[in-house]
């Protein structure tokens, strides 16, 4: 039989594997047992009543985390004159038009969030099958596609998290670092959970929002009480 490292065995004392934990207390456990030599990433993950092959019960959207997510965001942004300069005195990291097209073709992607103003999508289009497996084509329905891209790159500067429910309906997110303070990590979770129950689909049937559970980096899933995420 394999034996069990201390941060193992300290896991199993610390957790009631059946037990659904308050959402302050299911926190205050994630941040003892994050022991990475790093500042790890707290993780939330619903599980949710829909199935996302039908195109009524795909949950898609953004959340802004008021806590911040911990972050650093590179932000890359397609726009042109006066739009571009904007982008660039807000933040962005990476700004252009046919050139940023071309460096994205050759796999020269050095950005996380990618913004663009519409008159830019033709151009953008191209790189469906570049950005989309990664997640990163611009979508309006998310705030990504939009004249106000000041206002779109300081708010993925400044903790946008977007979300996309997977084909087994569930839903997961980075909610901020174990070294935030427990009152920043809860405040942060309610908003990404409201967030995703406002996002509920049409297609819908049932019980929506099922099991939620969260989790650091290299620690182990807490699951967390229904009722204390969304009361």
């Amino acid at each position: 039989m394999a034996k069990l490292t201390k941060r193992v065995k300290k896991e199993r004392e610390a957790l009631e594997p059946d037990k659904a934990y308050a959402l302050g207390e299911a926190l205050e456990l994630i941040k003892s047992l994050a022991s990475g030599k790093f500042d790890e990433t707290v993780e939330i993950a619903l599980n949710l009543g829909v199935d996302p092959r039908h195109a009524d019960q795909m949950v898609r959207g953004v959340c802004q985390l008021p806590s911040g997510s911990g972050r650093t965001v590179r932000v890359g942004v397609f726009a042109k004159g006066d739009k571009a300069d904007e982008a660039k005195a807000a933040g962005a990291d990476i700004v252009g038009a046919e050139d940023l097209v071309e460096k994205v073709q050759k796999g020269e992607i050095d950005f996380d969030r990618c913004i663009a103003t519409p008159d830019m999508m033709p151009l953008v289009g191209r790189l469906g099958k570049v950005l989309g497996p990664r997640g990163l084509m611009p979508n309006p329905k998310v705030g990504t596609v939009t004249p106000d891209v000041a206002g779109a790159v300081k708010a993925a500067k400044g903790g946008a998290v977007e979300f996309r429910v997977e084909k087994a309906g569930i839903v997961h997110a980075g909610v901020g670092k174990a070294s935030f303070d427990k009152e920043a990590l809860e405040a942060n979770v309610k908003a990404f959970v409201d967030a995703v129950v406002k996002a509920k689909p049409s297609g819908a049937k049932g019980s929506y929002l099922k099991k939620v559970s969260v989790t650091s980096t290299m620690g182990p899933g807490i699951k967390v009480d229904l009722a204390s995420v969304t009361g």
